[in-house]
């Protein structure tokens, strides 16, 4: 009856049995004090003959005198036969359906560690479209999806305030060449005066140095004809022309140099004029947005009548048939991932083979990204932001034991797993080595060949044993 009970059970069951024959032990008998009855006469003869007599009282037997000790020894017997019928009772073990857990077999075969995640394919090459002026969306000419070259129109765009600032930088660019032929005419005219004048002065000093010749040969050859006062003043005259016959060179030099940084100032201005028109030019042109480069129209996310600022997305163009998979790997498992590894990539229809080639240094939102360069001949499905599934191999080896890979487990970790014989579960220390995405490789522990129960067994984790109804 005791077989299977529970541990509180067998106490409670003890205690009402050791309970009850101390109470039958310990209870001590009531005695009366009241005088012994006599007997009433009934009948007569010889009963009369007693009457009013008491009635002698014999001795009792030995087990009444020693019943309350033997009642207590016996109950004694019974408590210690219950704890050692009890201590030698196995526990109650938790049973589960057969159909709830997941069992598994440990298995010698190859062993090929990966790991997995999601991920989308993305274009090799594309390009954001973004606005280069401000403006309001007056026209679109091209849906997603279209091919376009790279001048195809796809929008065209409105900026009336972008026009007044191109009339405004022709203006000033007019005014200024204006004022850069006005300068050059001016110099020209200063230069020819002051040559001119140079020459007048270069007259007047040959025709002064020549007649002071003339005077001071006649004094020579007549003296007396030519006076001291006129001889003083020919020669300080021709002294006086020469001075200012450099001077005036010397100042046309200085005015050329002059003119030559002011002609130069007002280029350099008139040039940086030029290229404000053309930025303007440019601006009024962007309004009219092209593709820029060959492919396929991939997003436009515009209607007409929307304002946009520069530098808003405007559209993005991608080149459909070069295309790669970025995967993202949780970050516990990408370690050991490297450019080169072979990888496959799953579209939910073709399982195309590629090669691991960058992997994202930074870690986002608990993941990391891997991209995987993909043949250029791809599926016709295949398409930029499809979603796929991608498998990077890292490890590869020829024969190991594994088995399916047990919830939460990680490499080189020795876990808790139930080994089943019969139709019972027992808890052994395992220790596993290489972890992939689907298999988890022993490398203690199990035997191949032996059944364990890789369901979650968080739950039962304070049982060391559960039978598996079913099996």
């Amino acid at each position: 009856m005791l077989q299977g009970a529970p541990w509180h059970t067998l106490c409670v069951f003890v205690a009402m049995t050791s309970g009850i024959a101390s109470v039958n032990c310990f209870a001590t008998p009531r005695i009366s004090t009241a005088p012994p009855r006599r007997l009433a006469a009934v009948g007569t003869g010889a009963d009369e003959a007693v009457e009013g007599m008491d009635l002698p009282r014999g001795e009792r037997p030995w087990w009444q005198a020693k019943r309350r000790w033997l009642v207590g020894a016996i109950a004694v017997l019974v408590g210690m036969v219950a704890i050692l019928v009890a201590a030698n009772l196995e526990p109650a073990i938790p049973s589960l359906p057969k159909e709830s857990v997941w069992l598994g077999q440990v298995e010698q075969a190859e062993f090929v560690r990966d790991v997995r995640g999601p991920g989308t394919l993305a274009p090799m090459q594309l390009r954001w479209i973004s606005a280069e002026s401000p403006g309001r969306v007056q026209e679109i000419l091209a849906l997603p999806g279209i091919e376009v070259a790279p001048d195809t129109p796809l929008l065209r765009l409105d900026n009336p305030e972008l026009e007044i600032q191109l009339l405004d930088a022709r203006q000033q660019l007019s005014d200024a060449a204006a004022s850069l032929v006005r300068l050059r005419f001016e110099a020209e005219s200063d230069r020819l005066a002051q040559v001119a004048l140079i020459a007048s002065v270069r007259t007047q000093y040959l025709e002064a140095k020549h007649r002071d010749e003339i005077n001071r040969e006649l004094r020579v050859q007549a003296p007396g004809l030519v006076a001291d006062f006129d001889l003083a003043r020919g020669e300080q005259l021709v002294q006086e022309l020469a001075n200012r016959k450099r001077i005036e060179a010397r100042r046309l030099g200085v005015l050329g140099d002059s003119t030559d940084r002011q002609i130069a100032a007002l280029e350099e201005q008139l040039e940086r004029l030029r290229a404000i028109s053309r930025f303007h030019e440019q601006r009024i042109a962007s309004l009219n947005v092209t593709a820029g480069v060959a492919g396929v129209l991939a997003e436009l996310p515009l209607q007409a009548g929307q304002s946009v600022q520069a530098g808003d997305i405007l559209g993005r163009v991608v080149e459909p048939r070069r295309l790669k998979a970025e995967i993202r790997i949780p970050q516990g498992q990408a370690e050991g991932v490297a450019p080169g590894q072979q990888a496959i990539v799953d579209t939910r229809g073709h399982r195309i083979e590629g090669t691991v080639s960058r992997v994202d240094p930074t870690v986002r939102s608990g993941t990391v990204t891997i991209d995987i360069a993909l043949p250029e001949s791809l599926p016709a499905a295949a398409r930029p932001d499809m979603s796929v599934d991608g498998t990077v191999i890292i490890d590869h080896i020829d024969s190991a034991m594994t088995i399916a890979r047990p919830p939460h487990a990680k490499p080189h970790t020795t876990v808790g797993i139930y080994r089943l014989q019969g139709d019972v579960a027992e808890r052994v220390p395992v220790r596993l080595g290489l972890v992939s995405a689907t298999r988890a490789e022993v490398l203690e522990g199990l035997e191949p060949g032996d059944t364990v129960v890789l369901s979650d067994m968080t739950s039962l984790k304070d049982h060391d044993r559960v039978r598996i109804d079913g099996t």
